[in-house]
């Protein structure tokens, strides 16, 4: 494809010569010729000087030295995924049908188009949506429904009575739909499991990673909103509910019944205690401890999480300790010296 065709494909401007033939993109240090990449990030302007690709997405008010050509775009990051489509090749689709070795309780409904694959094990009860893919190794548990058009990795487990809705996409060990964790514990300190009695409920269009955990309600449901994306390796608790299209990052952990809002990021790491709110359009920066409410729109860091103008305060206050230490020392020893000379 010609780096024009790209050009105009993504709605940017080129400036550079626009017959060099594309075949691919790539990260601005790894691109070579015939690959586009981009720069959204001005920490990567050393980068754009010394790249190999040829051609470079970047801001329409990019001004650093540039060794490729240049596609400007109001939007690199958006432009740049945009590129990236034009030369991906989705997974093939297996073939349409129950494998032989996978076992399918007489009554699950299986709607038409579905692949179901080596090993599988789908339950009495469950239903299945037209056009879903279901790979090697997957358990679909009793009562458990899921959409139209979705696709599980090897390895997926949909626990009893779960419901995921239209086009998800779940990587390979994800668990849904586990016991929370949840006991009694007695004057000898003896813990009694509590029946954890309620389901997993998820939006349409949700991606979830590989070997993510999301727990089932003690009662009710834990839901997980429309769009939602969640990266790998998230524990989700039991009753926690999570509004549409947030964006929760690998290694982070939310606790049993606190909510956050739509559209709200959790970055890695993040640990979030339970029965809060986080507050739509909020941001969690990475590694914070949240152990109090967030108000929408605000972006805490820390541990424990604050707002992050306080959170900086607090932290250039604590690099100024050392040099206060000194500054008591000496006044301790000009006050000594006063009182040995009175």
């Amino acid at each position: 494809m010609r780096l024009s065709e790209v050009a105009g494909k993504i709605g940017g401007r080129l400036e550079g010569d626009g017959s060099v033939d594309i075949r691919g993109v790539a990260g601005i240090s790894e691109a070579g010729e015939g690959e586009v990449s981009f720069i959204a990030n001005p920490h990567y302007t050393d980068e754009a000087a010394m790249t190999k690709a040829s051609a470079v997405i970047v801001s329409e008010n990019w001004n650093s030295a540039c060794s490729a050509a240049l596609i400007r775009t109001k939007n690199p990051d958006e432009a740049f995924t945009k590129a990236a489509g034009l030369f991906y090749t989705p997974p093939a689709r297996p073939a349409k049908g129950i494998h032989p070795s996978a076992l399918v309780a007489a009554d699950a409904e299986i709607g038409e188009n579905v692949s179901i694959g080596m090993l599988c094990i789908i339950e009495s009860g469950a239903e299945i949506g037209a056009g879903t893919v279901i790979l090697p190794q997957c358990y679909i548990g009793r009562k458990a429904v899921l959409g139209e058009d979705c696709w599980l990795y090897p390895q997926v487990s949909l626990r009893e009575g779960v419901r995921i809705g239209k086009r998800a996409i779940v990587h390979n060990g994800t668990v849904i739909g586990s016991d929370g964790f949840g006991y009694t514990v007695d004057a000898q300190g003896g813990r009694t499991k509590i029946p954890q009695l309620g389901i997993v409920e998820i939006g349409d269009d949700v991606e979830i990673g590989a070997n993510v955990t999301i727990d089932r309600a003690r009662f009710g449901r834990t839901l997980i909103g429309n769009g939602v994306k969640i990266d790998n390796l998230v524990q989700i608790a039991h009753n926690v509910v999570i509004g549409d299209h947030a964006v929760i990052i690998a290694q982070s952990a939310i606790a049993g019944s606190t909510h956050i809002g739509r559209k709200v990021i959790i970055a890695g790491q993040a640990g979030i205690a339970g029965h809060l709110h986080v507050g739509d359009g909020a941001v969690i920066g990475a590694k914070a401890a949240v152990t109090k409410d967030v108000e929408p729109g605000v972006y805490v860091i820390g541990v424990p999480a604050l707002p992050a103008a306080k959170f900086k305060r607090a932290q250039a206050g604590l690099m100024l300790l050392p040099k206060f230490k000194e500054r008591v020392a000496e006044l301790e020893a000009r006050i000594r010296k006063l009182e040995e000379n009175r």
